[in-house]
Parts: structure tokens; C-alpha cells; sequence
């Protein structure tokens, strides 16, 4: 099996990347990609309800609890003391899709654009201290770099970037 086709979306606090992912997702799948995504969140977070059957099996124990419905289903994995799981075994267990979107993991040496808003928490740029940032998309004026920038809401260009970038094939019908 192949490995899939991953770029990434790093920044700081409020630097717009959930934005801009949002955006992207929906211009990729406009033009007739399957699309994945992986969040990377630096604190505790619950995407089930206290009180609901699923919570209760996790309060219970359970090591992975599976929700299954005609629309969707989720799997939550307890980690119970475990070391976070690394980016790679994350990556592999997601259905095969022509683009993963990673969010955060600003870390990991994939292909990334550094988003950059004037809001921002910490304005340090992280492209002059990270080779896998391949371009800049900001609400501002950047002129201290080589790097290609785009506009923070330029998401066509920014597709087009990252679709050349990763090599994405013009999706079959």
C-alpha cells in the first residue's frame, strides 16, 4: 500500500490554520478529491457527551469505543497512561483518501504552508527554522522571506500550490 499524499497547515495559536484548513478541504473536495484531516490538539479534549452510552462505556473502561450510525461512525481510543501515538501510526489508520490535511504536528517533516495572522498569539515566524515549510499564507504583507506567499484567503492559488507540491493527479470521475 502506498503511503498517502500528506501536507500540512502549522502556525501558532490564532494564526488562522483551522480556517484555512477548513477552506482548503472545501476547494479540494469542489474539485472531486477525497480528503482526510488530522488535528493535532496540545491539550485534553472529548468529542462525547458525559452521560451518553459511549461516555459510559469509556468511564467504564473500554480501551476503544466504536459508535457506529447510517451516517458516521467514530472510534475513540483511551490512551490510559499510553504515550501519545506518533504521527505515523495515526496516518496509517485512516481510510486511503487522494490528500490527508495535517493541522498542528508542526514538528513533523512533511510539507507544510506556515499560516500568519496579525491576531496571532506568538508572531515568530517558524519558516526560517523549519526546511518543510514549502510556502507562507498570511493576512499581512511577508517580505522577509524567499518563500513562496499567498494571501490567507487566496485558497485557490493555495490549492493549486499544495496540488503541485504533492503531486495530486486530476481526480477520475
Amino acid at each position: 500500500m502506498t503511503a498517502p499524499k500528506v501536507f500540512g497547515i502549522a502556525g501558532w495559536k490564532n494564526s488562522g490554520k483551522t480556517g484555512l484548513a477548513v477552506r482548503l478541504v472545501t476547494e479540494f473536495t469542489r474539485r472531486g478529491y477525497k480528503i482526510s484531516t488530522i488535528k493535532h490538539a496540545h491539550h485534553d479534549f472529548d468529542i462525547d457527551k458525559v452521560g451518553a452510552d459511549s461516555y459510559r462505556h469509556r468511564q467504564a473502561g473500554a480501551h476503544e469505543v466504536t459508535i457506529v450510525s447510517g451516517t458516521r461512525y467514530a472510534i475513540m481510543h483511551e490512551l490510559r497512561g499510553a504515550s501519545e501515538p506518533a504521527f505515523e501510526e495515526i496516518l496509517a489508520r485512516l481510510a486511503p483518501c487522494d490528500l490527508v490535511l495535517i493541522e498542528g504536528y508542526k514538528r513533523e517533516p512533511i510539507p507544510k504552508i506556515e499560516a500568519r495572522r496579525l491576531e496571532a498569539a506568538n508572531r515568530q515566524p517558524l519558516a526560517p527554522s523549519d526546511p518543510h515549510i514549502s510556502a507562507i499564507a498570511a493576512d499581512h504583507a511577508v517580505t522577509d522571506t524567499a518563500l513562496p506567499v499567498f494571501d490567507l484567503d487566496d485558497i485557490g492559488a493555495i490549492a493549486d500550490f499544495i496540488a503541485g507540491i504533492v503531486g495530486l493527479e486530476t481526480p477520475r470521475p
